[in-house]
């Protein structure tokens, strides 16, 4: 990976959503050095259908599974703002909180998801906390982050303007950029099976998620995850 492209920020919804959209990526470029930190914006505190659980308890199990399969990726930290699941908003707090993590990491790549796909490609609806999360994180990218007319508070907490050179947006419906991840789907599958209370079948999600990144154009077995990439 380039020099200038060792600092990642990955801002996504819910715990779990790093391993899905992007992990084997996101695996490839920690061994090959970059540093990489989650922000997360909610705790997923509603996914799940057992009568016996509360949002509380869900809120921290999530946590901990998410920072065991961050550890497997390889990420450098996670940060939990916890809002609540579907409950998640494009407001003032929201993008000061994002604008906040941007310049105090300094990265030069952020990741997040598309806003634009309310459908997913298995025609699935798309949950509307990953549409806002995409949606939060570009604004907080522009004009936000590198101006220093937004948000003067951050500038007294010692935080300066930022510019991020590169946007990867996951879960798109408009790819224009091919990761080859052969050498990661492993690790990406390892890292998903950390997330227990969301996999009940683990056998039957590696072969899906196989057959989801398997590139039926290309002769023999090639795994990609495909991204959106932006350049401001």
């Amino acid at each position: 990976m380039e020099q200038e492209a060792q600092r990642v920020l990955v801002v996504l919804a819910h715990p779990d959503d790093p391993e899905f959209f992007c992990g084997a990526t996101l695996a490839k470029w920690a061994r090959a050095g970059a540093m990489i930190h989650y922000l997360l914006l909610t705790c997923g505190d509603k996914g799940s259908d057992d009568p016996a659980m509360t949002p509380e308890d869900l809120c921290a199990d999530r946590q901990t599974e998410q920072r065991a399969a961050a550890q497997v990726i390889g990420a450098r930290d996670v940060i939990f703002l916890t809002y609540k699941d579907g409950e998640l908003f494009n407001t003032l707090d929201v993008r000061r909180a994002i604008v906040r993590e941007i310049r105090r990491l300094k990265p030069h790549r952020v990741v997040t998801s598309d806003p634009l796909t309310y459908i997913r490609p298995n025609a699935n609806i798309n949950h509307t906390d990953h549409r806002t999360a995409g949606a939060a994180t570009l604004d907080a990218i522009f004009p936000a982050a590198g101006n220093r007319m937004y948000f003067p508070e951050l500038l007294r907490e010692g935080l300066a303007p930022h510019t991020v050179k590169e946007i990867w947006l996951s879960l798109t419906s408009e790819p224009n950029t091919w990761v080859m991840v052969n050498d990661t789907l492993e690790i990406k599958l390892a890292a998903l099976h950390e997330h227990r209370s969301q996999i009940k079948k683990p056998d039957e999600l590696d072969r899906r998620i196989r057959e989801r990144l398997r590139r039926a154009d290309f002769d023999g077995e090639v795994y990609t995850e495909g991204f959106r990439v932006i350049r401001p």
